[in-house]
């Protein structure tokens, strides 16, 4: 049964926490980016994103050494743009070399392609740099599912905790708000975007140790909000 009467014509998804593992994020991009950066920022130095980020780092961190404002910003989990750039420029290189391959939670494929052959608006919304999304999403264990996503926000359009940013998604795309759907692990970007006028659901992963919040629609899996909001399923495995 639906939570409610009008279901989403839109689903706007998180990464970590909601399609992938936090695991995946934490355990191996971070690390793998950790490793990589200070051979990026020497021998790329003169690649546009490697100086437009170093300028970002200098108009934000003045006389801090590039790689000591970083290493500061990946210790704080800091949510940055020249940050989130370069590690989407080394896990790129990582992707291409086969030294990463993206663990999606094992439900999330199916039922993208349930949505998708619906007819629904599929899009990403995460603090990850949009190049850094479609890489994890083109180099999947099941293969490149990027074809699946229409749209692709990163911290362009503003922090994820902040209602602005989905009202600036909102504009961007002429969607209406009550069409939109917006999956999180997180309470606080729910509380933003449930401000903004969307659709919300907490994604519960007890792989994860996610916990319940107390004010919105909670789902363990893709398939329970799709459940909960009237969305079409995934076939079930013969």
């Amino acid at each position: 049964m639906s939570v409610f009467s009008h279901p989403p014509r839109v689903v706007l998804l998180d990464i970590e926490g909601t399609t992938a593992p936090v695991s995946f994020v934490h355990q191996v991009l971070f690390p793998y980016a950790r490793a990589h950066l200070p051979a990026v920022l020497a021998e790329q130095a003169h690649e546009p994103v490697v100086r437009d980020a170093v300028q970002e780092i200098a108009r934000l961190a003045p006389g801090v050494p590039p790689m000591e404002q970083l290493t500061r910003w990946m210790d704080e989990d800091a949510k940055v743009a020249p940050l989130k750039a370069l590690q989407g420029l080394v896990w790129g290189l990582g992707y291409q070399r086969g030294e990463l391959i993206a663990s999606l939670y094992p439900d999330v494929v199916p039922e993208l392609e349930a949505w998708s052959r619906a007819g629904l608006v599929l899009a990403v919304y995460s603090s990850g740099s949009e190049p850094a999304q479609k890489l994890i999403y083109g180099h999947t264990r099941q293969g490149d599912v990027t074809p699946l996503f229409s749209r692709f926000f990163d911290l362009r359009v503003g922090g994820k905790k902040e209602a602005q940013s989905y009202r600036n998604i909102l504009l961007e795309t002429g969607w209406a708000p009550e069409d939109v759907l917006f999956l999180s692990d997180v309470t606080a970007e729910l509380d933003a975007a449930a401000e903004a006028g969307l659709q919300v659901c907490q994604i519960v992963r007890p792989e994860d140790g996610t916990l319940a919040g107390k004010h919105h629609p909670v789902a363990a899996t893709l398939p329970d909000a799709a459940r909960l909001f009237g969305l079409p399923g995934a076939e079930p495995h013969a």
